[in-house]
């Protein structure tokens, strides 16, 4: 491994982004969707408070869906970013050319992912960051762990950059990206699946919730962040609501993820990457 060649590669990466105005339309989509979330939160505000917990619980909830969505975004950014990395690069002959010099094609898998890791990892936190600072200037409202939710969905963003980094080494751009895509929501469906399996004590439903995490652990970073989004268990218990009642919600996460998941996700990545070198290595040029 050249770790030269890697971080060459992936300086080229993030000069490719900038010249494709990525990051620019990235930067946009932030503003408006924080824009229409400043106003949708202080529309919120301007209600008049519910008794107990209630209007922080319904802050909360707000604030999970709108999470949800910009995971979406993240998801198909990282995607449609990564898909097209390494296939066109083989059809119209850059790849081989790039080859002829001492780097070793694992330095290109490497060095393609890590500069797009740095692109939307720096977008997940910049903007995750961001939207937590206008909720709470907006509302007052701050949920229970602002400070780990966009690392969670940070590390999601990183699950489905490298599944599709991964296909792109073998199938067209667009179908990788696609792919990609349609697994995170096979494995969040899996993971209400889960949930409902938890709730109902059915283990065939539970079964495959772990099974889900086990194949594509995005949902896992992502009711990481639920959880860190939820409001404080005081001011459920003030709502007169119990966290069970929740476990079938698709915006609801009564526990963090265990330690032993987190680590499947880190190692998961790693597995997946190592995988794509092996691919990469046995086609042809």
């Amino acid at each position: 491994m050249n770790r030269g060649a890697i971080l060459v590669i992936a300086r080229l990466t993030l000069r490719e982004a900038f010249r494709r105005r990525l990051l620019w339309a990235l930067v946009g989509l932030t503003l408006l969707l924080v824009a229409v979330t400043g106003w949708l939160f202080g529309k919120a505000a301007e209600v008049t408070p519910l008794e107990g917990g209630a209007q922080q619980l319904i802050l909360s909830q707000l604030l999970v869906m709108i999470a949800f969505m910009f995971s979406f975004v993240l998801t198909m950014t990282a995607a449609f970013a990564a898909s097209p990395a390494i296939g066109p690069e083989i059809e119209n002959g850059l790849l081989l050319a790039v080859l002829a010099r001492p780097v070793r094609r694992s330095d290109v898998l490497l060095g393609r992912w890590l500069g797009l890791a740095l692109v939307v990892v720096a977008y997940a936190l910049a903007a995750g960051y961001l939207e937590l600072a206008v909720v709470r200037l907006m509302t007052g409202y701050l949920p229970i762990d602002p400070l780990v939710a966009p690392v969670y969905l940070a590390g999601e963003t990183l699950i489905l950059l490298t599944l599709a980094l991964v296909f792109s080494t073998r199938i067209a751009p667009v179908a990788s990206g696609s792919i990609a895509v349609v697994g995170f929501g096979l494995a969040w469906m899996g993971g209400i699946a889960g949930g409902i399996g938890d709730y109902l004590n059915n283990d065939t439903l539970r079964n495959a919730g772990t099974i889900a995490h086990l194949v594509l652990p995005s949902d896992t970073l992502w009711r990481g962040a639920m959880f860190a989004l939820e409001p404080p268990p005081d001011v459920l218990a003030a709502a007169g609501s119990q966290a069970r009642i929740f476990t079938v919600s698709p915006f609801f996460a009564g526990t963090p993820p265990p330690l032993p998941w987190l680590a499947w996700s880190a190692a998961w990545i790693v597995a997946t990457l190592a995988i794509g070198i092996l691919l990469l290595r046995r086609r042809e040029l």
